[in-house]
């Protein structure tokens, strides 16, 4: 059955400032879902209207196949776990977590066993005694974790609980939070975040929010993969997708575009002949590219191939080495595995798996493009 499902779900301040439009998603009970986009594009506004703590212009919320637009954040089922932990300073672990549950007016034995479930859960133990100001990062997202786990929600809302913490402690949260899943495999959760390593790992599915709406909506590979579009395919991915404008140059089961900057793309997206001659952008991932020596295609007159440039920066990174090459719209960024050395300064000709290019007409993919037949 359905969870949680949003129904034309929309947010306004005032009469002109419209934050969200049209928000139709469904979340399946025992999902982990999570909302990604750039800054401002209201992902954690979304999250702040399913847990009643900003109010839903237009639209139904239904939790359980009940309406709760009305309802307030105590009546609707859910717990939040948010950025800056929320905890009462003054109250030990035990206290914190306890604290919601005096509150429901639950006995002593059921609070006791409750608490002591989840800190096993959360390795939380040896710190129940502790007050927040003895613990670290780590532990007190943990704890607010906790607290909100002892509730026993309907629904889970964590609203960036990572973005605090170093950057070593946010990859073993991160694997906590993911290991807490595994062992609540029927708990809904609903998780914003603005890192895509994060949503790429532990969501089964993604929303991508872009415009104020939904841009797509798919499983982390999904949208990897066969991006519907090419802020979608810009945003999932780092480096971002490398797009490159042309012209459609023959089209059938396997699509030739030739590119304004004179090389030749092949793609297995299939093209109708009313396509022949369409503006479109090329897309390629950084590391789908492969090399060749651009000058020696050259002189034997070789294919063209998909780009060709001087490289004029590289980044040695260790586990990979990223190279620069100027375009007329900007940069093309390749991405090379292992250590790359004497490439600064080359000509080089680039190629890509006509599997791996994407074609993009009026900024959505040929795939899903309207008029595709």
């Amino acid at each position: 059955m359905t969870e949680l499902k949003l129904t034309n779900v929309s947010k306004r301040y005032g009469n002109n400032v419209e934050v969200l439009r049209d928000i139709n998603l469904e979340i399946n009970q025992g999902e982990l879902v999570v909302f990604v986009g750039p800054s401002g594009c209201g992902k954690s506004t979304l999250l702040r209207m399913i847990a009643g703590l900003e109010k839903i212009s237009g639209g139904t919320l239904e939790i359980d196949g009940v309406r709760v637009n009305d309802f307030p954040p105590s009546l609707r089922g859910i717990a939040m776990v948010f950025q800056s932990y929320a905890l009462y300073p003054h109250m030990t672990v035990r206290e914190n977590m306890a604290f919601a549950l005096k509150i429901a007016k639950k006995s002593k034995a059921e609070i006791k066993e409750a608490i002591d479930n989840v800190a096993r859960i959360l390795q939380l133990e040896p710190y129940l005694d502790r007050l927040p100001k003895a613990l670290s990062g780590g532990q007190r997202q943990r704890v607010a974790i906790g607290r909100s786990i002892v509730r026993d929600p309907k629904v889970y809302l964590f609203d960036e609980p990572l973005s605090n913490l170093d950057a070593a402690l946010r990859v073993a949260t991160r694997l906590e939070i993911a290991q807490l899943k595994e062992q609540m495999p029927d708990s809904t959760m609903v998780y914003v975040t603005h890192d895509q390593v994060e949503a790429m790992t532990l969501a089964d599915r993604i929303v991508v929010l872009a415009d104020q709406s939904i841009a797509q909506v798919g499983a982390p590979l999904a949208l990897y993969e066969r991006p519907n579009n090419e802020f979608v395919a810009q945003f999932i991915g780092s480096p971002a997708m490398n797009l490159l404008s042309g012209t459609i140059s023959a089209t059938g089961p396997q699509t030739t575009i030739r590119l304004d900057s004179g090389g030749t793309a092949r793609s297995n997206v299939p093209s109708s002949a009313a396509m022949q001659g369409a503006a479109v952008n090329v897309g390629v991932r950084p590391e789908d590219f492969s090399l060749g020596d651009a000058n020696a295609i050259a002189d034997s007159g070789s294919a063209a191939a998909l780009f060709s440039g001087q490289v004029d920066i590289t980044e040695a990174l260790g586990e990979v080495t990223l190279l620069y090459l100027p375009a007329e719209n900007g940069r093309i960024i390749v991405k090379l595995p292992g250590i790359h050395q004497g490439l600064r300064g080359q000509n080089i000709a680039l190629y890509a798996d006509p599997a791996k290019v994407h074609i993009f007409l009026a900024g959505q993919s040929l795939l899903t493009y309207k008029d595709h037949a």
